[in-house]
């Protein structure tokens, strides 16, 4: 579907990125991935999944590609990254690199969710509740008191600075860059949800810094975003019965790129999750309650949303005393055993107990009605010409109770409906909070409805890329978790670098699996002593906090003294003394979990050792994969080989790549997981791996005496 102009265009940018680019070097991939992206945006609902290793330049293909079809098909680019630092990457250096050097222009936005601004309105109110007296209350009572306690000297101090900064200007309200450290309860004070939004109805609507960007975002070509946000936009209902469009531009003006991509099945999983804390919601009942019957006193009128307030207080307590009933069912059915640090009780297949799901379906058609009053109650006191900040308050705490409603009637339609024969059912479970109180859940099990719908049955075309997304080149798994169509493009890049050469992978003889916990890190404690550089760059990454710790216990103090544990500062700034430490010749190991494992960027000296203590499959418990997995038996197939190798493949592909960031890097991975080795499944594991040089001990060195 590429019209010559676009082909023209596409080889006119990519010859000046070969001249212009400073270091640039010609690699194959990158220019096999332009191709195929262009290839796959130009196409009506275009679909391609591919995998892109380090150093291949999947940025630049994809701009290079994504921005020419774009303007030749006078559509939106959308970029959708799952971390922070790619979006600043991209908004900062990549874009305007690809801009200049390839003599185009484009408009740029980031696009970011409204909890990312400051609401003029909550600052306002917060600064004048902090002045006007000790409660935080304007003078409008303990149940719309701005401040849930008397404000502290820093919390004053930091929203006097954010006012200030504000009004002259000097600050444009984006919390990430504040001109000062914000406290969490000022944070959570001076930013709004989009429940407590009252959008163009509000009175500081047209200075608002957030639908200032909203306003960039309708007028740029290019827009950087996060995955939370795009599937939050595409999982939104628009009046003409379609999907998204409502905070970014229409899918079907779209084209998106999905970077980092590997992220998007949890997270399409976890954006269709609903959970409802009985207790904790019985008690927003009562605040809701007098909010109210605020907004009935503040209107002046008897009725709301065709009821008196009598009748919705009725039904406030009514649904109140349902939620108690379920508590209750709950507990006649399930006792935790004494020993359970995290109870749980999972549905079977998702199949909930028959009283449950005939209380779930009373609480769903309760819950809606009230939603459907408070709606309307929420309506009367944002359309009052003068409101004044009690109106205001009014309209933010009926609105976060609105959204807080939204959550509890997804929690009950999951748990009242039937699953779809040919569909996996919903995970559905129960947990108990630290006050032994009941939380109920449910879940979708995987992404792949989710995602045919809202997003390759919705967008003009869409590529998802990654470093990882098959496992040793087959896609089947990733496939299944995203619902990529049939007809999609799969495409496995070679890596850039000689990595037979530049790295190596070993395995030693370790006589301990990770079965044994207490013998694994008494093992692996052993190993990292005697066989880790103490005077280089080292990673060494761990599937549980608890391991870490232990590990730690074990190791000598002037060993401990040159580990850097995640967890004991902030990740950036254990990277900077890392670096620093490295730099002064001192040497320094990094510890960490799954977040160290992926995207951490240490070249050359910053690390020449990754350690892989225990090969990274899921956790067991988790109800979601657990739901998903029985469903897979019930199907006669198998669920370890189907997800969890493949998923734990592609997940230690990441590890390994924490290696080799550039064409001068050398250095070693050590597994110290024999499965890889004793097990089947490790051999395809194994095998699946990058090629580096391998090093398997199979017999015990000797010792010299």
């Amino acid at each position: 579907m590429l019209d010559d102009a676009t082909k023209d265009a596409i080889r006119a940018a990519y010859a000046k990125l070969k001249t212009g680019l400073p270091g640039f070097r010609t690699r194959r991939s990158q220019g096999h991935m332009v191709a195929e992206v262009a290839k796959a945006l130009a196409e009506p609902g275009g679909a391609a999944a591919i995998e892109a290793p380090t150093g291949t330049g999947k940025s630049m293909a994809y701009l290079i590609a994504g921005h020419a079809v774009a303007r030749a098909q006078k559509r939106k680019l959308l970029i959708a990254s799952a971390t922070v630092a790619l979006q600043e990457q991209l908004v900062r250096r990549d874009i305007p690199q690809y801009l200049e050097v390839c003599e185009t222009e484009a408009r740029v936005a980031l696009a970011k969710g409204r909890q990312r601004y400051v609401c003029p309105r909550d600052l306002r109110m917060a600064t004048s509740a902090s002045a006007d007296d000790a409660q935080g209350s304007l003078g409008l009572g303990d149940d719309l008191a701005v401040w849930s306690r008397p404000p502290k000297a820093e919390e004053t101090r930091a929203l006097d600075t954010l006012g200030a900064s504000f009004q002259d200007g000097s600050w444009d309200g984006d919390m990430d860059a504040a001109p000062v450290e914000i406290p969490d309860m000022v944070r959570r004070m001076v930013t709004t949800s989009a429940g407590g939004c009252t959008g163009r109805r509000c009175a500081h609507f047209h200075h608002c810094p957030f639908f200032a960007a909203r306003r960039d975002v309708a007028d740029a070509d290019i827009i950087v975003a996060n995955q939370d946000l795009v599937l939050s936009d595409l999982t939104m209902p628009r009046e003409d019965d379609a999907w998204g469009g409502v905070i970014l531009p229409r899918p079907d003006e779209t084209l998106y790129v999905f970077d980092e991509a590997h992220h998007m099945p949890s997270k399409a999983v976890e954006r269709g999750a609903a959970f409802t804390h009985l207790t904790q919601t019985a008690h927003q009942l009562v605040r809701l309650d007098r909010h109210v019957r605020g907004a009935y006193s503040h209107t002046e009128k008897e009725r709301l949303g065709g009821m008196h307030y009598e009748r919705g207080s009725e039904l406030l307590a009514t649904l109140g005393d349902a939620l108690t009933a379920m508590e209750r069912e709950v507990k006649l059915h399930w006792t935790p055993a004494a020993h359970e640090t995290e109870p749980q009780w999972r549905a079977s297949l998702g199949e909930l107990p028959a009283a449950w799901v005939s209380q779930a379906q009373l609480l769903m058609l309760q819950t809606a009605e009230i939603q459907r009053w408070v709606r309307a109650v929420r309506g009367a006191v944002t359309e009052m010409e003068h409101a004044g900040p009690a109106g205001e308050l009014l309209a933010r705490e009926l609105g976060i109770a609105l959204e807080r409603l939204g959550r509890q009637l997804s929690t009950w339609t999951a748990w009242s409906n039937d699953d779809p024969a040919d569909q996996p059912p919903l995970a559905r479970w129960v947990t108990l909070d630290h006050e032994q109180q009941v939380v109920c859940h449910a879940s979708a099990v995987s992404a792949a409805h989710l995602l045919r719908e809202v997003l390759w049955e919705n967008a003009a075309a869409a590529v998802m890329t990654s470093a990882t997304l098959s496992a040793g080149g087959h896609f089947r798994g990733f496939a299944d978790a995203v619902g990529l169509p049939d007809d999609a493009l799969t495409l496995s890049l070679p890596s850039p670098f000689d990595l037979e050469r530049q790295a190596r992978l070993e395995v030693p003889l370790l006589d301990i699996l990770p079965d044994n916990r207490e013998a694994h890190a008494e093992a692996v404690a052993a190993w990292l002593e005697t066989g880790l550089d103490w005077d280089a760059g080292n990673l060494v990454l761990f599937t549980s906090r608890m391991k870490m710790q232990r590990v730690l216990q074990l190791l000598p103090i002037d060993k401990v003294r040159k580990v850097r544990a995640q967890g004991t500062k902030a990740k950036s700034q254990l990277v900077a003394d890392h670096a620093e430490a490295i730099e002064a010749g001192q040497g320094s190991t990094l510890f960490g979990l799954a977040s160290f494992g992926e995207g951490l960027d240490l070249p050359g000296k910053l690390c020449e050792t990754v350690v892989v203590t225990q090969l990274p499959f899921a956790v067991p418990t988790d109800p979601v994969g657990a739901t998903y997995a029985e469903w897979l038996e019930a199907q006669g197939r198998n669920p370890f080989l189907e997800v969890s190798v493949p998923d734990a493949t592609r997940l230690l592909t990441q590890y390994c790549g924490r290696l080799i960031r550039t064409e001068t890097d050398h250095g070693r991975i050590v597994l110290l997981d024999r499965r890889v080795i004793v097990r089947r499944y490790g051999q395809r594991m194994l095998a699946a791996l990058p090629p580096f040089a391998r090093v398997i001990e199979h017999t015990r060195p000797q010792t010299t005496a």
